[in-house]
């Protein structure tokens, strides 16, 4: 997916903007690598570009399905309790299936957060009192350091070959 960025308009249309920018940012660190490739491990931890498109597919479910729409486990497309802030991607999935679902659950995001002002807020056990406003620009802010990751690691991949 591609966004045009847009400069002004209401607060609501700038962060959903934002958002998507910062979702196709993250998405294009990845275009065109081979699977191979979108699992190379260049740094000690788990990141690798395929890692950081599965965790991001994960914090939309964490966030929209269920946390805001308080969906059930079952309920939730792709939910497995291995969503809790891991970067593991299975074996048989191939970077264009993990595209698919990151692309999949941020369009449920959208249509979930539209069911809320952006003042609407709900308890979180670990951030406490949270609005939909606050929700936007959490995802903002760890789309944009993910595809900084995504930038670096692409880079690597690059001056490699």
């Amino acid at each position: 997916m591609t966004t045009n960025r847009i400069t002004k308009g209401t607060e609501r249309a700038l962060l959903e903007n934002t958002l998507d920018h910062n979702r196709a940012a993250l998405i294009a660190t990845v275009r065109g690598l081979s699977d191979t490739a979108a699992r190379q491990r260049l740094v000690p931890s788990l990141t690798t570009p395929i890692s950081l498109i599965k965790h991001a597919a994960a914090a939309e479910r964490i966030w929209f399905q269920r946390f805001w729409a308080e969906l059930d486990e079952s309920e939730c497309d792709g939910y497995s309790r291995r969503d809790e802030g891991t970067f593991a991607v299975a074996d048989d999935e191939s970077l264009t299936d993990v595209i698919a679902e990151f692309e999949r659950a941020s369009q449920r995001s959208r249509e979930i957060a539209a069911r809320f002002d952006l003042d609407d807020t709900l308890v979180n056990p670990r951030e406490g009192e949270v609005s939909m406003r606050w929700t936007l620009l959490a995802m903002i802010e760890e789309f944009a350091r993910h595809a900084g990751h995504g930038d670096i690691l692409r880079e690597q991949l690059e001056s490699a070959g």
